[in-house]
């Protein structure tokens, strides 16, 4: 079921709901009311926040208490929902917020929410975010889903605009998980592009497919050799958001990996069981451009995705074998189950040559960075500190954290190789590290450009926040807020 966010002029006194949401911060006199919240206490003849005292409730954020009304208001449930402290108020406390409210709710039908009164600038296209969010179940493949009730959120008193743009991050996030959670048996690589062509056709723009043939023609053997191993054929996407007038062009690339067995270095059963979703990178790169034609920004994007399972099938690639990648810079590949970084070096050679202004990729590349940071923070790699400054403000905005990772010269010396221009890996160290230095190998002279290495953000074990059990969508929000803020 599709949540609908809706604006509503209704008084939260009078609005016909079956849960009114309103939020709480946290102060040293106990749970302080936001928004509208003491006009409902006042309804209620103060009993809410009695309530809250009574029971000890912190305001902490992401927590969640339903209060009965006893018939004070339409509501008979008021959802008192913490956003921490006031001195610390953000729009990410607000999404936040939402998202548990939407866990909690689910056995109401229509919520009315007034989170965003009284908070920061964006604050109900937070709420509009965090409601999606939070209420998002992949159930596509279950003969009989569970019933979660929660069909409507009346965002009451706010801007019509602002709500929709919330809307348009959730659902980019949304389909970008959708993408993300298939059965790799039905998201093959020419599945994944048939589905990138059905998001441009829906946002009136532009797209291009390469199917082996093509790739051949022009060079693209890294995605070619990668994908040699599977019997599903390898594919190179390309979709354009063109406005008339654009202020800025850049590209964005996703690693679209359908499916990693490891190859010939083949993964153990257990690290197999996830790689349904190394296409991570590309499902946030298309949730990005599916909310580009209701956001308008005036910026020309070129979305990139080279899609290919990686597969140990009679052809397929071996340790020791030589790609000439597109553009003509020749790769050693020593481990086939870093396949990433191989079919990322043609996406980037290509980008390099459209007159973009700057390239930001997106792939599940590193365990190593995993290692490093963690499941809650995505690594940032950049050759330009404007850029990587530009990207963590974007991610910082939308509540999902980078954290900028050094590119060290003094590294590139592990990827010298004796039979090509480089090798694809280095030592057992700083795997991460050397992988971003690779693909910089492919970045044409001068082009910024930045790498969001999110193979410890882009799934969860739990449902937690904004992220629910599974694929997160990791990075659609923050390449969206980017994009905005260049045009």
């Amino acid at each position: 079921m599709t949540l609908e966010i809706a604006v509503s002029e209704e008084s939260p006194l009078e609005a016909s709901c079956d849960a009114l949401v309103v939020g709480a911060h946290r102060s040293e006199d106990g749970p302080g009311l936001t928004g509208k919240g003491p006009a409902v206490d006042e309804a209620m003849e103060g009993r809410l926040v009695c309530h809250l005292e009574a029971i000890g409730f912190k305001a902490d954020p992401g927590k969640v208490v339903l209060v009965p009304t006893l018939g004070a208001v339409p509501a008979p449930v008021v959802a008192v929902a913490g956003l921490g402290s006031e001195a610390e108020a953000q729009t990410s406390r607000i999404r936040r917020a939402a998202a548990a409210c939407a866990r909690s709710l689910g056995h109401a039908t229509v919520v009315g929410s007034t989170l965003h009164s009284g908070g920061p600038e964006g604050s109900a296209a937070a709420a509009a975010e965090g409601y999606l969010l939070g209420a998002y179940r992949f159930t596509s493949h279950k003969t009989s889903p569970p019933d979660n009730g929660l069909s409507r959120v009346l965002v009451l008193h706010a801007q019509a605009d602002e709500v929709a743009r919330g809307v348009a991050y959730g659902s980019a996030t949304t389909l970008a998980r959708d993408l993300i959670n298939e059965p790799p048996s039905i998201l093959t690589p020419e599945v994944l592009a048939a589905r990138a062509v059905e998001i441009a056709t829906s946002g009136g723009f532009a797209s291009k497919v390469w199917d082996v043939d093509a790739l051949r023609e022009d060079g693209f053997e890294g995605i070619l050799t990668v994908g040699r191993g599977s019997a599903h054929p390898p594919r190179l996407i390309r979709l354009d958001y063109e406005p008339r007038e654009p202020k800025a062009k850049v590209a964005l690339v996703g690693k679209g990996v359908t499916f990693d067995s490891g190859g010939l270095s083949l993964k153990d059963a257990r690290n197999m069981e996830t790689m349904k979703t190394d296409m991570s990178g590309a499902a946030a790169v298309l949730g990005a451009m599916s909310a580009l034609a209701a956001l308008r920004p005036q910026v020309h994007v070129v979305g990139l995705i080279p899609a290919t399972e990686n597969m140990p099938g009679e052809n397929a690639m071996k340790p020791g074998d030589v790609i000439k990648h597109y553009g003509g810079t020749t790769s050693e590949v020593l481990n086939t189950d870093a396949e990433g970084r191989l079919i990322l070096a043609d996406a980037l050679a290509y980008a390099s040559e459209q007159g973009v202004e700057a390239i930001v990729d997106v792939a599940t590349l590193t365990g190593a960075i995993v290692v490093a940071l963690g499941g809650k923070c995505t690594g940032l790699f950049s050759n330009d500190d404007s850029l990587a400054q530009e990207l963590q403000i974007a991610s910082e905005e939308e509540g999902e954290r980078t954290w900028q990772m050094p590119l060290l010269d003094d590294y590139v010396s592990e990827l010298e190789s004796e039979v090509a221009d480089i090798k694809h890996i280095g030592g057992r160290y700083g795997g991460s590290i050397l992988a971003a230095l690779f693909l910089r190998k492919f970045v044409g002279k001068d082009i910024p450009w930045a790498h969001l290495d999110i193979a410890g953000t882009a799934r969860s074990d739990s449902a937690s926040d904004e992220s629910p059990k599974g694929g997160t969508g990791a990075a659609t929000r923050t390449l969206l807020a980017w994009i905005e803020d260049r045009g």
